[in-house]
């Protein structure tokens, strides 16, 4: 079974079709959303929040990216690999840039790597496209410039900063991204932004005009009721399923009706 490729996710809206991107962290996640069939699964640094329970996705590191790298590519054999770079793994510069994002692809096993910023590392990013390792860009709301942006709000909201978006957005284009994730914008600047662009688009909170979509898996699942942002569709509500199926299985084992004979193993003579 061969990967999806960046050429074809590129070709993907010219051929009439939205691209479906889903967040996991691990190889059980990732070979069942491997078969739901979808493009692109992106390792996020957002396992900061969802997986290791910080309180935003800063105290994220390289090494830890790789691992769950490293398990998703195990787990998926289809969809298009991209994994985050995280905070202070390449703001240093470019060849701190280069050198990190070649470990995730040597050390993750991912195709291609996603980082935040615009048109400020647009240099770095085409040194990385010349040296044969795919980018996929992301503007708008940028997690990792969450104190900067004092807190997750709606980004590119005036027409300065709308015009700002886009301007950015054509710079990594020119330097060679293949995509961009665009978080937490206005439904129409995603829209004028996609129309703008020769490469595809993922929106997150940022309308349907984008060429594809991104949710994480936990979300969309409904594994937390206490997150419940607006961008957010629920699929499932797999918080009250799993608490439910725990709790019995609690109750049986205090009981003594679990295991049973079937459950049991015995010594034939």
């Amino acid at each position: 079974m061969k990967r999806i490729t960046t050429t074809q996710l590129r070709r993907k809206p010219r051929d009439g079709e939205r691209i479906v991107m889903v967040t996991c962290y691990d190889a059980t996640f990732a070979r069942l959303v491997d078969e739901a069939n979808v493009d692109v699964i992106l390792i996020g640094d957002s396992l900061g929040m969802v997986v290791q329970g910080h309180e935003n996705t800063l105290p994220v590191t390289l090494d830890e990216m790789i691992y769950h790298c490293r398990a998703v590519a195990r787990g998926a054999q289809r969809a298009h690999l991209v994994g985050d770079l995280p905070f202070g793994s390449y703001q240093a510069g470019t060849e701190q840039l280069i050198q990190s994002a070649a470990r995730l692809l040597k050390e993750g096993g991912v195709q291609s790597v996603k980082l935040e910023g615009g048109a400020e590392y647009a240099d770095g990013i085409a040194k990385l496209v010349r040296a044969g390792i795919p980018v996929m860009g992301h503007l708008g709301l940028t997690p990792q410039s969450v104190h900067q942006m004092g807190g997750y709000r709606v980004q590119a909201k005036s027409q300065s900063a709308a015009d700002k978006l886009l301007a950015d957005a054509v710079a990594l284009q020119e330097a060679g991204c293949f995509s961009l994730v665009l978080e937490g914008i206005p439904a129409p600047v995603a829209e004028r932004v996609t129309a703008a662009l020769e490469i595809p688009t993922i929106g997150i909170g940022a309308g349907v005009g984008c060429a594809g979509q991104v949710l994480v898996l936990y979300d969309l699942l409904g594994l937390d009721e206490r997150f419940a942002p607006k961008f957010v569709k629920k699929y499932d509500n797999l918080h009250r399923r799993v608490v439910d199926a725990v709790s019995a299985y609690a109750t049986e084992v205090r009981s003594g009706a679990f295991p049973t004979e079937e459950h049991s193993h015995y010594t034939s003579h």
